[in-house]
């Protein structure tokens, strides 16, 4: 599905990337973690497509195709989904509408008819039972006036609707309380399918309490260091992130452990 192979990025001149190798399947819940300034986001914003980043060498490719070629509408069409740390609003823009334009959007791209106004509410319906959003939320402007959790829900609810095959969720936990937590994970859990994939970016292990990855990478200046089981989660809450640093000053080759 997905293969990062070397990839190397900045942001104003300033190397975050250096070197980073990753391949996603279908199916499968990558968990990457790593302190602050790892390079995490950075990831996130380059396989989004967002302009501020340059990709400075190194190659990305989606289900066989060169994604660092795709523009951001594209990639989003072809199933690419970003769940942003911090959501931003959008004043006057309703959800309803919003929504209605990105399904009718990816249809339109899958050579499908757009839904009916009514077919359109049924399965905003459905989605919001499935992720336990209020409708509240759903009626009134895109995150207008939502608290950072409800930002958060939103952003699950709008994975729902599109069903991506891949979603990005880049520290989605940032900032919720362990309600919130659990009704994001939750969520997250349900609309997972055997096709579609999964990568969690986050700084903590409660996360990976609700959403369970097969894999838990971690990002360190700029390169996966270590990938394992979920164990290597359970390993970071314990140890925190010292003892991996100095694991990767020992060595300059990237260094892994194959997942049991």
């Amino acid at each position: 599905m997905l293969i990062v192979d070397n990839l190397k990025a900045s942001i104003d001149g300033k190397q975050i990337l250096k070197g980073m190798t990753l391949t996603v399947n279908p199916g499968e819940i990558h968990a990457i973690m790593g302190p602050n300034g790892s390079g995490k986001s950075t990831l996130a914003s380059v396989l989004a497509g967002r302009e501020f980043v340059t990709v400075n060498e190194g190659t990305v490719t989606y289900f066989g195709e060169n994604l660092l070629e795709m523009e951001p509408e594209e990639r989003a069409k072809e199933g690419l989904f970003l769940g942003f740390q911090y959501p931003i609003e959008i004043p006057g823009v309703s959800m309803v509408n919003f929504m209605k334009t990105a399904v009718n959007e990816q249809r339109k791209h899958r050579g499908l008819e757009p839904l009916s106004a009514s077919d359109f509410l049924k399965l905003m319906r459905e989605k919001k039972e499935l992720v336990e959003i209020d409708s509240k939320l759903t009626n009134r402007s895109v995150n207008e006036g939502f608290s950072g959790g409800e930002k958060k829900k939103n952003e699950i609810f709008q994975m729902a609707m599109l069903e991506p095959k891949l979603a990005i969720l880049d520290e989605t936990d940032s900032g919720l309380d362990i309600d919130a937590l659990r009704v994001v994970a939750n969520g997250v859990n349900k609309i997972k399918r055997p096709d579609s994939s999964v990568v969690v970016i986050t700084h903590y292990q409660r996360l990976l309490d609700f959403i369970v990855p097969d894999v838990v990478h971690v990002l360190y200046d700029g390169r996966i260091v270590k990938t394992a089981g979920r164990e290597l989660a359970l390993e970071l809450e314990q140890k925190g992130y010292d003892w991996i640093r100095k694991e990767a000053e020992k060595s300059d080759e990237t260094w892994t452990v194959k997942p049991k």
